[in-house]
């Protein structure tokens, strides 16, 4: 994997607006995460491989290094 590969995101939930950084996984993509405010459970947008990719500030590190993922 790349070494300028970001592991950080700041994921934004479209329900309520709470944002919250978040470390990335290098080994998987995360399909499914929870709002810690509204409790709303974020899933990827179509197209999207994981909820990074949809909502957060960086792609997920599959998508920077290598331009795709496992989708």
């Amino acid at each position: 994997m790349n070494r300028n590969v970001v592991l950080e995101s700041e994921l934004t939930c479209p329900s309520c607006g709470y944002k919250k950084t978040e470390v990335m996984p290098t080994d998987a993509c995360q399909w499914f995460y929870e709002c810690q405010q509204c409790h709303s459970i974020l899933k990827p947008q179509i197209g999207d491989c994981c909820v990074f990719c949809s909502y957060g500030t960086v792609p997920c590190p599959p998508i920077q290094s290598e331009g795709s993922c496992c989708s």
